[in-house]
Parts: C-alpha cells; structure tokens; sequence
C-alpha cells in the first residue's frame, strides 16, 4: 500500500501543498480548476467490454464531463486501456476492477447499491426513462453491456431502473462508446443545473489532487516517502 493512501486530512492537505512545488504552476492551477467539477453522483459500470477501444472512448469521455469513477467488471473479457484511445484519461480517474473467481456482475452492482448507488441499465429494448427524465435526485450508475449483446440478464434483473436514447431511425442501437458519450454528456449538464449535492467532498477531492500530483511528478513516490518521515 502507498503510505499517502490513508493519510490524516490535515496532514494530506500539507502533502499537497509540498508536492506543488515540484509542478508547474499552470498543471497545479489546472488540477484545481477541474477537482471542482469532479462528482461520483454519477458513476459509470462496463460489463465484459471486449473491445478496449470502445471502453477506453467511454474513459475518455469520463474525463471529459467529470466521472471520477469506473466501475470495470471482466468475467470473460479481460479489459486493457488502449492508450491511442484513452489520450491518458485513466491516469485522471479512478478505474475500480472485479475480476475475482464468481460472477463479477453481482459483486460489481451489489457494491454500488450498497453504496448507495440506483442501478439504472442502458438499454434500447425497454421503454425505460430517457437522458431528459432519468430523476437525478439520488446517487445513479449507468451499467452498460457488450457492444453484440448488451447487458447480460443478471445486469438487467438487478437494475433499479432503465434508460434509452430514442433514436427514428432503422438501425436499433448505437456504438457504446457513442452512446456512452450522450448519456453522460446529457446527465453531468442536467445535474449541475440542479441543487443536488453533486460535487466532491473536501476530503475526497484531496485524495484526488494528491494523486494526481503524485502522477505528474518524477520519484514523487520517493519524495512522499521523505515528506512523511519528517513531518
């Protein structure tokens, strides 16, 4: 385990104040302009994605609209970011794997709504809720299925809910990583134009800040090691 990973509140908030001084000011300034539109009130799930470069446009795509978290299930399909894809998204957010004997699936969305997290499925084949509809009001994962044959039946029975894009034409669904991309572009605006508690705890977000500093700092692993002896 990394010694930073549990550290004391106050003593992490001078670890980040210490490791700025080996950024550019201008990376430490773009940190903490993006920290603040981080949330986990929404969270992604991807179910047995075989090919990576969709999965890694939907990790982009996280980035890109403030995701924080994504939830990777392999039961069959072992899931590698493909880095022409992924432009180095997943260095920005937090990728949490199950990928342990048993179903992947059950433990992933058992996790989520222990969490306190509606299970809400992607799916064209329900007329469920849209972008425009899906009440926000309570923390929400969107799980979505392989790119062939979508979520399995296990996915689909624990979901809490269910969401479509309503498409008019003859084609029945889209590529996930398309899809993906309206539904989170759609939900984090939604949400942000809303007095739901959306944001980051202070806490979380310098959990946040310190390992992406640690990320762009040379032997920052080395560095943290000798900030920790002497404070």
């Amino acid at each position: 385990m990394n010694p930073a990973d549990d550290l004391d509140p106050i003593v992490a908030k001078e670890l980040i104040d210490y490791l700025q001084q080996f950024a550019t000011e201008e990376r430490v300034k773009k940190f903490r302009e993006t920290i603040q539109f981080r949330t986990r009130h929404i969270t992604i799930a991807l179910e047995d994605i075989y090919q990576s470069h969709n999965a890694s446009a939907v990790l982009r795509t996280c980035d890109c609209f403030g995701i924080q978290n994504v939830h990777i299930i392999e039961n069959r399909n072992k899931y590698e970011v493909n880095p022409d894809v992924a432009l180095g998204a997943s260095k920005w957010l937090d990728l949490v794997r199950y990928n342990q004997p048993g179903d992947n699936t059950v433990a992933c969305l058992t996790r989520l709504k222990n969490d306190g997290y509606r299970i809400v499925a992607t799916t064209p084949h329900v007329n469920g809720h849209t972008p425009e509809t899906l009440p926000l009001e309570t923390k929400t994962a969107l799980i979505f299925g392989t790119e062939m044959a979508g979520l399995t039946p296990v996915a689909l029975d624990m979901a809490d809910d269910f969401i479509r894009i309503p498409m008019v034409g003859f084609t029945e669904s889209l590529n996930i990583s398309v899809s993906a991309a309206i539904f989170i572009q759609n939900l984090t605006n939604r949400i942000r134009l809303t007095n739901i508690a959306w944001q980051l705890s202070d806490i979380e977000k310098d959990k946040i800040l310190l390992n992406w500093l640690k990320q762009s700092i040379n032997k920052s692993d080395m560095i943290t090691k000798s900030f920790l002896r002497h404070s």
